[in-house]
């Protein structure tokens, strides 16, 4: 009887003893006041990630999410937050719907972050009031205002409670990069902001930038600005590549991404950049080979060659994938069937999109010059259900032209789903007996789109 006590006594020290199981999850919950049923987005900064927050009639929320350690986008329309998520956290999110910008608080396990990044907005949002836009000042005043905004950034960092020395180290380079990304851009926008097109910085201007490295693995993984940044300089290389060798840009940077040293850093920026660049290549065949001979990460090869495969049932001359009974603004139904005969420009777009707003006034310009040719122009909403009456009200406020539907299912509309469109707008071209010219065609802001339908004479 003794030994058998002892025998029960040792298992539950084993049971006592066995190590608990990590916590992989963070729980996202809070309370909104004055929004009744509704839901919130979170996306993660590169778009890999999107989940749907349910909101109760009461106006809470809560969820629980698996997710990689970063900074995350919570929208409620127009209302747009950062949140920073770790494993571990039990963040409390609450506002009054009414008054977001007044009332948004962070609170609970991990949430201050969170409340850094939101005291760092508001303090960037204060400085730059009552400035305009800040890319028409001159070169001095620019950065004398960026580098106010990284001291007073730099000052909240340092008086947060309970942010880890290990975050606010990177957070410290961030910011900086931040900084810099800033001037790199100011050039290119500047002359677009005071249209003077021919606009130069001078010389020195960019000297903050010398003695910047590219090989550095943890910021790349840490701060967008980073990323951009080194994004920014293989570019430019691909560029004097693109030129020297007479081949596109596109396929240029994926193989001036394979000559990184460093594995990490190439393999993210090739998939990075592939994911999405592969759905609008004008070259798929030698646009997934250079990838193909440039990665090294088999995980990013195969779900690259999965796009590949896909995309080249959408290539040139076949059979366009079709929608169907999609609701007309004007009235019923209409199924890509029932052009057949006509060749048919497909916008596919959203209320949210701004550059897909950008090209309405040339898409009118479009549709009128070649209203009475053998063409429809037809332009295509992936707008969530709860955006349908902004659709309905913005196809009405701007007098938009042409065939105005609404996809069945949003972006998991089957048609949207056999193009692989990922981002938008997206225009596509069918021929009159339904096959496709063009997957990707150009913009209707493009003259190219002028010399297509001049070559096939319509």
């Amino acid at each position: 009887m003794k030994k058998l006590v002892y025998a029960f006594g040792i298992a539950i020290v084993f049971i006592s003893c066995k190590p608990e199981a990590p916590i992989d999850y963070a729980i996202v919950s809070g309370n909104i006041i004055n929004k009744g049923v509704g839901e919130l987005t979170l996306n993660s900064m590169d778009r890999s990630f999107m989940d749907t927050l349910y909101v109760a009639e009461s106006g809470s929320f809560v969820d629980t999410l698996k997710v990689k350690t970063g900074t995350y986008m919570l929208y409620d329309g127009k209302n747009l937050s950062r949140v920073y998520i770790d494993t571990g956290n039990n963040i409390n999110i609450s506002y009054d719907a009414t008054n977001f910008a007044n009332t948004l608080t962070f609170s609970g396990t991990g949430s201050e972050v969170s409340s850094y990044l939101l005291a760092k907005q508001n303090k960037e949002k204060e400085i730059k009031d009552n400035v305009g836009n800040v890319f028409e000042l001159g070169e001095a005043d620019f950065k004398a205002k960026y580098n106010e905004i990284k001291t007073a950034s730099n000052k909240i960092l340092s008086s947060t409670n309970g942010l880890s020395e290990t975050y606010k180290t990177k957070e410290k380079r961030n910011l900086n990069y931040a900084y810099l990304s800033k001037l790199r851009v100011y050039e290119s926008y500047h002359a677009r902001y005071t249209k003077t097109p021919d606009f130069k910085t001078s010389e020195g201007f960019l000297d903050e930038m010398e003695g910047l490295t590219f090989d550095n693995e943890e910021d790349l993984f840490f701060s967008a600005s980073y990323k951009s940044l080194v994004t920014a300089h293989y570019r430019k290389e691909a560029e004097t590549l693109s030129k020297s060798d007479s081949i596109p840009t596109d396929i240029a940077f994926l193989k001036v991404l394979g000559e990184i040293d460093n594995e990490t850093i190439k393999n993210k920026l090739l998939f990075d950049n592939a994911k999405y660049g592969i759905t609008y290549t004008g070259d798929l065949e030698p646009f997934y080979s250079a990838f193909m001979n440039a990665s090294t990460n088999e995980d990013h090869k195969n779900e690259i060659t999965e796009s590949y495969n896909k995309l080249k049932t959408v290539a040139k001359g076949q059979p366009s994938p079709k929608f169907i009974d999609y609701e007309n603004y004007a009235g019923g139904t209409m199924s890509l069937d029932d052009l057949k005969g006509k060749y048919v420009y497909v916008d596919v777009w959203a209320t949210w999109c701004g550059p897909c707003k950008a090209e309405i006034p040339y898409l009118k310009e479009v549709e009128k010059k070649y209203h009475d040719k053998n063409i429809e122009f037809v332009s295509i909403s992936v707008d969530r259900p709860k955006a349908y009456d902004a659709w309905r009200k913005m196809v009405t406020d701007e007098a938009l032209g042409g065939i105005q539907l609404y996809a069945d299912n949003a972006f998991q509309s089957d048609f949207v789903q056999s193009y692989l469109i990922k981002g938008i707008p997206r225009f596509i071209l069918i021929d009159p007996n339904g096959n496709i010219v063009s997957s990707n065609a150009p913009r209707p802001s493009d003259q190219k789109l002028r010399e297509l339908f001049t070559e096939l004479k319509i």
